[in-house]
């Protein structure tokens, strides 16, 4: 049975503690009970008993079905309200996880009502540890996937052990978008953001077919840096930290990322083909200290929002909701934190918001939103629930 969290729950007081590794996905010392706001929505209980949930996705086949990715190198469907007892997919013994590394991204091929394609983002450290883009397809059954039918795109080496981002998503122009991380570490002691040599600190873009030149992917011919003999081709836009959720508009086509700050601010980007957004010379829009003392931000992309650590501590991109249940959202971007468990919505014209507000309050550890065939809304618990953002 769904359950609704109603009105009128107060915060209780809570002691927070700082995050030094931001994204940890690990649960900070506090307790909030969930307070409903004056938004006209709230949240109901869709599905638990998961194992650290790290986003949900659908195929886009028309089958309503939805699938959970949990961090341990498991995706699980959800079926008409009910969680599958059988895994989609399970690659466990592949998947280094614990911490920020794990199972942590999954997208469907745009035609997979027809090619039964998906790629999914993990970590492994057969050697050393790295980050794998790798792709499957179903067998046999429409709800399994073959484990053995697994083609590796991409290997990335990470330096340490945090700040692998996470999410892959296709646009709008069929092509698979990777946000990678810095490589990990405190202020990115590599200079891996503004290194147009590496990966590491990017949104790449790759198209998913083998190439002519025996590579398992190909670059589109129109990225920024495609013919650079110097730059590494697959780079779409430069300066992230930890974009550990990002999604596009369903109707504009925008891609939106959040990415996770270090010590002094959350920030939401509108992401640009060849946009340099900053990280490690700025920090949101504050210029990093000890870094960056002249503050030149010359030729550097500002957030289109931040907020400071007492309003949270992990940013989650969230989505554009194009639905139909909450026609008062409609074109409004959600997003919310890990750490304070709340969620907000911003809307914008160009490069400026015109309006942010916050929606609800809650005690969710939230690590993504997912959206269903419908357009609709859920959050995604790490504690092991999924919800549904649905009108009060």
């Amino acid at each position: 049975m769904a359950r609704r969290f109603g009105q009128g729950l107060l915060v209780t007081g809570f002691s927070l503690f700082m995050l030094h590794t931001a994204c940890s996905l690990i649960l900070p010392g506090f307790q909030v009970q969930a307070e409903l706001l004056h938004s006209g929505i709230s949240l109901e209980h869709i599905a638990g008993g998961l194992a650290r949930p790290t986003g949900l996705f659908h195929a886009g086949d028309g089958s309503g079905r939805l699938f959970v990715v949990e961090q341990r190198g498991i995706i699980r469907i959800l079926k008409n309200g009910v969680l599958e007892k059988k895994p989609f997919l399970d690659i466990r013994r592949r998947v280094t996880a614990g911490g920020e590394k794990g199972l942590l991204g999954l997208a469907f091929h745009p035609n997979f009502r027809k090619n039964q394609r998906f790629f999914v983002n993990y970590t492994a450290s057969r050697s050393r540890l790295h980050t794998v883009i790798s792709e499957f397809s179903v067998g046999k059954l429409p709800d399994r996937a073959d484990p053995a039918r697994e083609r590796i795109l991409m290997t990335i080496p990470q330096p340490f052990s945090n700040h692998n981002g996470g999410e892959i998503a296709f646009g709008p122009d069929g092509y698979l978008y990777i946000g990678m991380g810095d490589g990990g570490a405190g202020n990115d002691p590599q200079g891996n953001g503004q290194n147009l040599k590496t990966r590491l600190g990017k949104m790449l873009r790759i198209g998913v077919d083998p190439g002519k030149d025996g590579k398992a992917y190909t670059i589109p011919t129109d990225n920024p840096f495609a013919r650079s003999r110097t730059v590494a081709p697959e780079i779409w836009a430069t300066g992230l930290r930890n974009p550990w959720r990002f999604s596009f508009d369903s109707l504009t086509g925008d891609l939106l990322a959040g990415d996770v700050g270090q010590s002094a601010r959350e920030e939401i980007n509108l992401i640009r083909k060849g946009g340099n957004y900053g990280w490690n010379i700025m920090e949101g829009m504050l210029c990093t200290p000890g870094v960056n003392p002249r503050c030149d931000q010359r030729g550097l992309e500002r957030p289109l929002f931040d907020y400071p650590r007492s309003e949270g501590v992990v940013v989650i991109g969230g989505r554009v909701y194009r639905g139909r249940a909450l026609p008062k959202l409609i074109g409004a971007y959600l997003y919310g934190d890990f750490g304070s468990g709340r969620i907000w919505m911003l809307r914008y014209k160009g490069d400026r918001v015109t309006e942010h507000k916050l929606l609800l309050e809650t005690d969710r550890r939230i690590s993504a939103f997912g959206e269903d065939e419908e357009h609709e809304l859920y959050i995604v618990d790490y504690s092991g629930e999924i919800l549904k953002i649905i009108a009060r």
